[in-house]
């Protein structure tokens, strides 16, 4: 069990420099002090946005920016790629017709990062 994730929680990538916030849309029409997310709010730039400069490999722009500065990493601008939904959430409550998100609900980056929540947005609801 755990909290139930809101707009303005905040995010980290394992690649990410920095931090981000989790946009939420009120379309669900499920306020807990901000709207309440679902795991299909993974879309990039609308509900992830930056998280400063990525350092993975697996990302086409820094291994571009590697090779020129022969081999030295180079981070690059972040870009997210998040192409499926949240895993796992709670699929006993439901925001949406889909199940909620919880804190403990991670998120893949096609450039090989692993996206986590670290706060929620709120603590007061559990799911």
């Amino acid at each position: 069990m755990g909290f139930l994730v809101t707009g303005n929680a905040v995010l980290q990538c394992t690649f990410g420099a920095a931090p981000c916030t989790l946009v939420v849309l009120p379309t669900n029409k499920v306020m807990v002090e901000m709207p309440a997310a679902n795991i299909m709010d993974q879309k990039p730039f609308l509900n992830i946005p930056t998280f400063g400069v990525c350092t993975s490999l697996a990302n086409p722009t820094v291994a571009a920016a590697t090779a020129a500065a022969l081999g030295v990493l180079t981070p690059m601008p972040c870009i997210p790629m998040t192409v499926a939904p949240w895993a796992v959430g709670n699929p006993q409550v439901l925001i949406g017709n889909m199940p909620a998100l919880n804190d403990g609900s991670k998120l893949m980056c096609s450039w090989a990062g692993v996206i986590s929540i670290t706060f929620a947005g709120q603590v007061k609801v559990m799911v």
